[in-house]
């Protein structure tokens, strides 16, 4: 996307995603993506924090009932909360998600092996946007939060903490990570350049 592109794209971002939240079919699934930033997939809600603050229960309440949501999607968003925030996050999508719904997330790996992917995208790190990046998960610590608020929990791609990769087969229908094995360009002939752990977490 263009630097021009993406001024419009900003620029008609938070009224595009007020208008989905406030006149989606409720008779239909409810599948949506928080953090959206500048995607759009056809078949789900958009929001980011101008229309939906993660944190703040009143948010969720203006949009969905508890227990109406089939599916969210999260690609590379709970770095930017403490973690403090992101056990608050993942309980609101409890909340929110109905029994058997799915969260998908996706976070920088902090057990990839690679010192430079690691210095990129750690808190402070020199890759775009990590300056507010505030904690680096591992397929274990994400996994905790998770399972402590009640998610039974899939991990689908993650480093290990021999440095291996493990990567379990998902669909994008249920949820697009771009920053993934097998939808990243940067990742060419069978070399793995940029990964994301990502687990799929499913409401009890």
């Amino acid at each position: 996307m263009s630097l021009k592109q993406k001024i419009v794209a900003g620029l008609l971002k938070e009224p595009f995603s007020r208008y989905q939240l406030t006149t989606y079919d409720r008779s239909k699934p409810i599948n949506m993506v928080v953090g959206s930033m500048y995607s759009v997939y056809k078949g789900w809600i958009h929001s980011d924090i101008e229309t939906l603050n993660l944190l703040k229960k009143s948010d969720w309440e203006k949009y969905f009932e508890e227990n109406s949501i089939d599916k969210i999607l999260a690609e590379h968003v709970w770095e930017h909360l403490t973690p403090e925030e992101g056990k608050l996050a993942f309980k609101n999508c409890y909340t929110f998600l109905k029994s058997g719904g799915r969260l998908r997330v996706a976070v920088p790996d902090g057990y990839n092996p690679f010192e430079e992917y690691i210095d990129y995208v750690k808190p402070g790190g020199t890759g775009n946007g990590a300056d507010d990046h505030k904690i680096l998960y591992n397929y274990q610590l994400m996994s905790g939060f998770l399972q402590d608020i009640g998610f039974k929990v899939v991990p689908i791609e993650y480093y290990d903490e021999q440095g291996k990769f493990h990567k379990n087969p998902w669909n994008p229908e249920d949820g697009m990570i771009r920053r993934s094995a097998d939808h990243d360009a940067r990742n060419k002939d069978g070399k793995l350049v940029y990964t994301s752990l990502i687990i799929d977490a499913f409401k009890a």
